[in-house]
C-alpha cells in the first residue's frame, strides 16, 4: 500500500466537515503539546503540566491546591499526582496557611524557582514562538473559541469563574509568558 503525500492528506482533510477539521487541528495541538512536554521533561526536568503548576505557584505564592485546580479547570484530585512529584523533586513546598494550619498552601523552593525561571525548551516558549506575528485580534478570537470549547467540555458543576477569573485577571496583568 502506497503512502499518500502530505499534499494529498491536506486535500483530503479539507474535504472533512468543518467540525471534524476543527477536531483534527485540536488533536494535532494536543499531540504537539504532549510531544513537547515529554521533550521538556528530558531537557528541563519537568513535564508541561508540572511546568504550568510551577509557573502558577511562582506567580501566586501561597495559593492552595484548590485555587490551583480552579485556575487549571481540573478537579483537585487530578493535581494530586503532579503536586506529589513536584514536592518529591523538591520544587514545590507545602505548608500550613498563616492563620489556618488546616489549609495547605504552595510555594516554590529555591530549586523550583530556578526551574520556573527557565525560558528555553519549554512548552510556553514554543507557544510564544507560534504566536509571534499573530495579531491581537486573532489571538482574542482564538481565545474566545477555546474558552467556549472548554466551557462546553467541562463537566457540569465544576469550578465556577469566580476564583479562576480573579486569579487569571491577576495573571494577565503580570503577563505569564514573560
Amino acid at each position: 500500500m502506497k503512502a499518500t503525500s502530505s499534499a494529498q492528506d491536506e486535500a483530503e482533510s479539507t474535504n472533512l466537515p468543518d467540525v471534524l477539521q476543527f477536531m483534527q487541528l485540536l488533536w494535532a495541538v494536543v499531540h504537539g503539546l504532549d510531544r513537547k512536554s515529554k521533550q521538556m521533561a528530558g531537557d528541563v526536568g519537568v513535564t508541561g503540566p508540572q511546568r504550568l503548576v510551577l509557573r502558577l505557584v511562582g506567580l501566586f505564592p501561597g495559593m492552595s491546591a484548590g485555587d490551583l485546580a480552579s485556575v487549571l479547570r481540573v478537579h483537585p484530585s487530578t493535581l494530586t499526582g503532579v503536586l506529589q512529584r513536584l514536592v518529591e523533586q523538591q520544587l514545590v513546598a507545602r505548608s500550613g496557611a498563616p492563620g489556618d494550619r488546616r489549609r495547605a498552601v504552595l510555594r516554590l523552593t529555591k530549586r523550583g524557582a530556578r526551574v520556573n525561571a527557565a525560558q528555553h525548551g519549554t512548552v510556553e516558549a514554543a507557544i510564544a514562538q507560534a504566536l509571534e506575528g499573530v495579531s491581537d485580534r486573532d489571538r482574542m478570537a482564538t481565545r474566545r473559541v477555546l474558552e467556549r470549547l472548554a466551557a462546553h467540555l467541562e463537566p457540569p458543576g465544576t469550578a465556577g469563574p469566580t476564583k479562576r477569573s480573579r486569579l487569571q485577571s491577576q495573571a494577565s496583568s503580570e503577563r505569564i509568558g514573560e
